[in-house]
């Protein structure tokens, strides 16, 4: 997805202001080791440290959110869901904790979790609400399609051109409305520079086929990063459609493409990902 602000980014920014600076902290003191390697990037350091820093102050949120924020980063989920609950034991309203849970939650697979932390922080900052795309995908993966629907009409408000929140609106209202009603109330969008989301919009609005998408993802080098993300997102959002046409065969081998041979930086590989090991464990 492509919002304007992530709230995502916005938990972090909030949490790293939250952190103690480290003006006043000893060199060699854990929570501070950990703030540097985070910023660093190096978040097998952070979380070493992290760890220690919550050992030696049990009641102190930092060393947790931290930890949390690292584990996250290094695509530890478990770790991260056990680091912001530990955060919620302490200040169980705490927004960042609940959101970047929910984040960890929704990567996992726990999708009905996922939603309630999500609504948890919506029902303490309302406001927020339009950026919370995230909310929108883990109300699909639950279930909860009306509710996707509205969560992704909401988010239109906040970022109108993107191509991302017009086919899981398609794909929240195709479950309530029908494949037909859902494809005349597309959402339009025009202007998303990102390859291959023009050709994605148009095979939501039916006017374009799979291949074309991929095609698309194609023209751009293989060995780029910009080419190995628009081959992820063109497998992406072909399995979706082929998930929402009722074809488990084409959806299973574009999705599997998606994660295993594109694999990407990107939130939305995290969530590829997690449906891939859903889909393969009901196969079980």
């Amino acid at each position: 997805m492509a919002p304007k602000l992530s709230l995502a980014v916005a938990a972090l920014a909030l949490t790293m202001c939250a952190l103690t600076p480290n003006a006043g902290r000893a060199q060699d003191d854990p929570l501070r080791k950990a703030e540097e390697a985070y910023r660093k990037d190096d978040f097998k350091a952070a979380i070493e440290q992290a760890k220690l820093a919550a050992a030696a102050e049990p009641k102190r949120l930092e060393p947790r959110m931290l930890l949390g924020l690292a584990s996250g980063q290094s695509r530890d989920q478990a770790g991260a869901v056990a680091a912001f609950t530990a955060a919620l034991a302490i200040e169980p309203k705490n927004v960042s904790a609940l959101d970047r849970r929910g984040d960890a939650l929704l990567k996992s697979g726990k999708y009905a979790e996922a939603v309630a932390d999500f609504d948890a922080v919506l029902a303490l900052r309302p406001e927020l609400a339009p950026e919370h795309w995230r909310r929108g995908i883990a109300l699909y993966y639950a279930g909860k399609f009306a509710e996707g629907v509205a969560q992704f009409e909401t988010h239109r408000k906040a970022n109108p051109e993107d191509v991302e929140n017009a086919a899981w609106h398609y794909l929240c209202n195709a479950k309530v409305a029908g494949k037909e009603k859902a494809r005349a109330q597309l959402i339009a969008v025009t202007r998303d520079p990102r390859v291959p989301m023009a050709e994605v919009q148009k095979l939501f609005a039916g006017q374009l086929q799979p291949a074309d998408v991929l095609a698309a993802a194609d023209k751009l080098k293989p060995d780029t990063e910009a080419g190995k993300e628009a081959r992820f997102y063109a497998n992406l959002y072909v399995a979706l459609h082929y998930e929402s046409a009722g074809d488990d065969a084409k959806r299973t081998e574009h999705l599997t493409a998606a994660v295993e041979k594109y694999k990407i930086g990107h939130y939305m590989w995290d969530v590829a990902d997690a449906e891939l090991t859903t889909l393969k464990a009901a196969k079980k």
